[in-house]
């Protein structure tokens, strides 16, 4: 296997677009070519090709040419470098939700500072 540096920025800018995740989530059931991929668009498959080679470089998607169809297919490693980055901020977030659940019990419940009291 060919070791890929992953540029965490282009993988990110490529997400960006609404058209380039729903091709991502296409690829993710398999291969398809661009003219597959750009059916359920209202768009050129020129304007198609161009977000895959969005995908290409943030080294989101692989691309071949078979006869004279070009083949995409995903390639999920970059997905998982943005994953692990954005992990951090979940462990930040859950951290802080639980703080705010400390200050907010759900109703029927007595305060910790409140027991006893009555």
């Amino acid at each position: 296997m060919v070791e890929r540096s992953i540029d965490i920025d282009l993988v990110f800018q490529a997400l960006a677009h609404e058209v380039r995740r729903d091709i991502l989530a296409h690829l993710a059931s398999g291969e398809s070519s661009v003219g597959e991929l750009a059916e359920p668009f209202s768009m050129s498959l020129a304007a198609v090709s161009k977000h895959v080679t969005v995908l290409e470089r943030a080294g989101l998607v692989d691309r071949r040419l078979v006869g004279r169809r070009h083949v995409c297919r995903l390639v999920p490693e970059p997905l998982a470098t943005a994953f692990g980055w954005l992990g951090f901020y979940q462990k930040f977030w859950d951290e802080r939700l639980e703080a705010l659940d400390a200050l907010f019990p759900t109703a029927g419940a007595t305060p910790a500072t409140t027991k006893g009291k009555p």
